[in-house]
C-alpha cells in the first residue's frame, strides 16, 4: 500500500494526538535514540554489547514456567483476554512442532518433541519488524533489545506481518478492563496499538534483571553474548542448543538448551 508524503505525516501528526490527549499515561513522545537514552544512562543499568538469553529446558518444568509468564505479565500490566484471536502474549508455551516450525523433527527425543517451549521476541540481530515500521514505533537499541514504543505505534500492524516468529499481539479491544492487578510502575495500553516482550528494559535500567529470569529458578540465563566469559557463553560451550527458525537469516538471540 502506497501513501503520499502528506498522508503519512497526517497518519503520524493524528498517531501523536491521541497519546497526549488521553488514554496513555503521561509519557513524553521520544525519539527512539532519546528514549534509548533514558534508559542506557542511568548509572546503575545493567550494560552488555549484546543481550542474549538461554532458555534450558531441562531444568523448565511446567510451574516455572508458568511462574516466568505469570511475573513477566504482571509486570507490563499484560492483560488476561481469554479468547485465541484477541489475547495479548508477551512470552507463552508452545509445543516443539509449533515453536520449531520447518526445522528437522525425525528421531528426535520423546523429552524433546514432548516438551512445551517457552517463546517469546526473539530480539533479531537483524529484526525485519524494525524495517516495516512506518514511524520508528520500534526499533533495535545499541545493546540489541527491540523497542516498542505504543505512543508512537500507529496500529497498522506492518511489524506483525513481517516477524517470522508470531511475538507481536495487537490489542483489538481496551485491555485495562482485563488487568486483574495493575502494577503501577508500567503504563498500560490502549485500543489499537502493538506490544511484545522488551527483555525487560525498564528493568535493567534499574540493575534488575529480566521479571521472567529472576522468577525461572535458574532455567533462563540472560547475559552479554558478546563477553566470552559471560553465563550465556559458557551455557553455549557447554550445551547443544537451538534457535528458532535461524534458516530464515533474522539470527534471533534466544537459545534452547535440548
Amino acid at each position: 500500500m502506497e501513501m503520499d508524503r502528506r498522508e503519512f505525516l497526517k497518519l503520524v501528526g493524528a498517531s501523536a494526538l491521541v497519546g497526549m490527549l488521553g488514554g496513555w499515561e503521561a509519557v513524553e513522545l521520544l525519539a527512539p535514540g532519546e528514549a534509548e537514552a533514558r534508559y542506557l544512562t542511568k548509572p546503575e543499568a545493567l550494560e552488555a554489547e549484546r543481550w542474549a538469553m538461554v532458555i534450558d529446558t531441562k531444568k523448565m518444568d511446567g510451574e516455572t514456567a508458568r511462574g516466568c509468564i505469570a511475573a513477566c505479565h504482571h509486570a507490563h500490566n499484560v492483560p488476561d483476554i481469554d479468547d485465541p484471536k484477541r489475547e495479548i502474549k508477551w512470552i507463552w508455551l508452545e509445543d516443539f512442532e509449533h515453536a520449531f516450525t520447518g526445522q528437522p523433527q525425525d528421531y528426535i527425543a520423546d523429552r524433546v518433541e514432548g516438551t512445551p517451549f517457552l517463546v517469546l521476541c526473539n530480539h533479531c540481530n537483524n529484526p525485519p519488524c524494525v524495517r516495516v515500521c512506518p514511524t520508528k514505533a520500534t526499533w533495535k537499541r545499541i545493546d540489541g533489545i527491540v523497542m516498542m514504543d505504543q505512543h508512537r505505534c500507529i496500529g497498522c500492524r506492518f511489524c506483525m506481518a513481517a516477524c517470522p516468529y508470531g511475538s507481536r499481539s495487537f490489542n483489538w479491544m481496551d485491555p485495562r478492563p482485563f488487568i486483574e492487578k495493575g502494577y503501577p510502575e508500567y503504563p498500560t495500553r490502549e485500543k489499537g496499538v502493538v506490544e511484545k516482550c522488551n527483555f525487560c528494559a525498564e528493568r535493567l535500567a534499574k540493575g534488575l534483571v529480566p521479571a521472567c529470569v529472576e522468577t525461572s529458578k535458574g532455567a533462563l540465563i540472560f547475559d552479554d553474548l558478546a563477553d566470552s566469559q559471560s553465563a550465556v557463553r559458557k551455557a553455549l560451550r557447554q550445551h547443544y542448543t537451538l534457535r528458532r527458525k535461524p534458516y530464515l537469516g533474522t539470527n534471533p538471540q534466544v537459545y534452547y538448551v535440548v
